[in-house]
């Protein structure tokens, strides 16, 4: 759902793709944080061991949380993000992904910030936006840098993340 007035862009989207968990999966769960849990008292690391037991209760309650509808915008500022601005000038490069059902790609963006924590947003875009997104940023003199989902991304995908 995009909406394009004047010099702004307006769509939204998941935060993050929604999965469907079995109950396998978190019995899984559970057996990996017991085990590992019961190892660590074993060897008499009792903080390891309840970080292991507030780790697995967290991951099970994301687990069921569902995914939020986010409201991206592009206007002449910046990218807004839940009503928060990140200004161009922040902006070091960025990345419009196309969409490429061959390679399993899905549309996406790609933002590197001058952030220190989470210098790199990913946010889903719709495939017909691609185009828009791409001429926005590149009228704003930012940097055009090939990027892919991180490793790590593609790690928590195959676990059911």
């Amino acid at each position: 759902m995009a909406n394009s007035e004047n010099d702004k862009l307006v769509w939204r989207a998941l935060e993050y793709e929604e999965r469907e968990r079995s109950r396998d999966w978190f019995w899984a769960l559970g057996v990996i944080v017991v085990t590992s849990s019961i190892a660590a008292i074993i060897f008499e690391n009792y903080f390891f061991a309840a970080l292991l037991v507030l780790a697995g209760v967290l991951l099970g309650f994301y687990a069921t949380k569902k995914p939020e509808l986010v409201t991206y915008e592009l206007n002449p500022q910046g990218l807004v993000i839940h009503n928060r601005l990140y200004p161009y000038e922040t902006m070091r490069s960025f990345w419009v992904q196309q969409q490429d059902t061959a390679m399993n790609l899905r549309p996406l963006l790609f933002v590197h910030t001058a952030r220190f924590f989470m210098p790199v947003f990913v946010i889903p875009i719709e495939a017909e936006l691609a185009e828009h997104i791409h001429a926005i940023f590149t009228a704003q003199n930012i940097e055009e840098v090939p990027m892919r989902e991180h490793l790590s991304d593609k790690i928590m995908e195959a676990l059911g993340f």
